[in-house]
């Protein structure tokens, strides 16, 4: 079977950037294409002092039905979890290719600059009972790996800009007529393409962490069997306000799995991701906070009898996010700094 051509648009030398990428405005704006495959979000999450997490996706394409909408999570800090999946027609959008400027019916996410190269991101969602009033201001730059894109052969392509790798979040959260006010850290990043990518990625892994003096960033994507089971592994380090390391250098090691009878598949008890030379971070997972089968979402699919043939076929897609452990050992000038934490982290996959 001919594999495709796989390219990572590193500014190297070699799978990294001996240059750290200066993002601009335009890099988090809309990307618009005619492709009937193109698809496009803007995604953000906050960490909340009163133990909320808050996601939200605004999208301009959807990845798999590629139609306008919106996304919600709440996990509330008692366990419980809430969720608003809401379709929007091409009338009801409008994005600016200049910067992150996306509206979505009654929903926007606008960038401004009154911060030097440190943008701040105001955010507002309301569908039903919910109200997210939330402002999102840079500590670290934006950041994307390279040039922020892979190919896959000649027409398909994926792209990762991080607008916010780590920011202060305030403003306020309304659900169900209840207000918070809402402070902590949040993240935010933003993905465009064209392609299936059910077809073309196998699964990946995502996620970052955050300590006083470090932030890191990272996604490990492997694609399937005819895109020759390739491995895209950026990684963003940032020591304070600066970006220090970008590098797709990465060994990872998966460690014993464990069958979970949600989401109908296993996932790795362990993950290591490791730089030699310059990072080295162990994840091990204390519990899964999330976890779904994707096969569960067509009624037909969760029949005793046609489940096991889909599986056979489709394989067991599904999505985990995670809550673990970490020990993060950072090596900058010949001195080892070892950090230990928790953290959110997530596991698609997509066969």
């Amino acid at each position: 079977m001919t594999t495709m051509n796989i390219m990572e648009a590193w500014n190297g030398p070699g799978r990294k950037d001996g240059e750290i990428t200066r993002t601009h405005p335009s890099d988090n704006g809309a990307h618009p294409s005619d492709n009937k495959f193109a698809f496009e979000h803007w995604y953000f999450d906050a960490h909340l002092d009163s133990g909320h997490i808050v996601v939200a996706m605004l999208q301009l394409r959807e990845l798999v039905n590629r139609k306008p909408g919106i996304e919600i999570h709440i996990y509330s800090p008692d366990g419980t979890r809430r969720e608003v999946v809401k379709p929007y027609s091409s009338a009801d959008v409008s994005a600016s290719t200049d910067k992150c400027d996306v509206r979505i019916g009654p929903n926007s996410a606008v960038a401004e600059f009154d911060s030097g190269d440190l943008p701040v991101h105001r955010v507002h969602l309301e569908e039903e009972d919910i109200v997210f009033d939330l402002e999102f201001r840079n500590e670290v730059p934006s950041w994307m790996p390279g040039r922020g894109q892979t190919t896959y052969g000649d027409t398909e392509f994926f792209a990762w800009v991080v607008g916010a790798p780590r920011a202060s979040v305030t403003g306020t959260v309304t659900i169900g007529g209840a207000t918070l006010d809402a402070r902590g850290r949040g993240y935010h990043d933003h993905n465009w393409g064209v392609g299936d990518m059910k077809r073309i990625i196998d699964r990946w892994y995502w996620g970052r962490l955050y300590v006083d003096d470090f932030s890191l960033v990272y996604a490990t994507v492997h694609t399937q069997k005819k895109y020759g089971e390739h491995w895209s592994l950026p990684l963003m380090l940032a020591r304070g306000s600066s970006v220090v390391l970008s590098n797709g250098e990465l060994e990872m090691t998966e460690g014993p799995t464990v069958f979970h009878d949600v989401a109908n598949r296993s996932f790795p008890s362990t993950l290591r991701l490791h730089i030699p030379g310059s990072v080295d971070l162990t994840l091990t997972v204390r519990e899964v906070v999330h976890a779904h089968d994707f096969l569960a979402d067509v009624p037909v699919a969760r029949t005793r009898l046609v489940k096991p043939v889909l599986n056979r076929l489709l394989g067991r897609p599904g999505y985990f996010r995670f809550r673990s452990d970490f020990v993060l050992k950072v090596t900058i000038d010949g001195e080892m700094i070892e950090r230990t934490g928790s953290t959110l982290h997530e596991m698609v996959a997509l066969k």
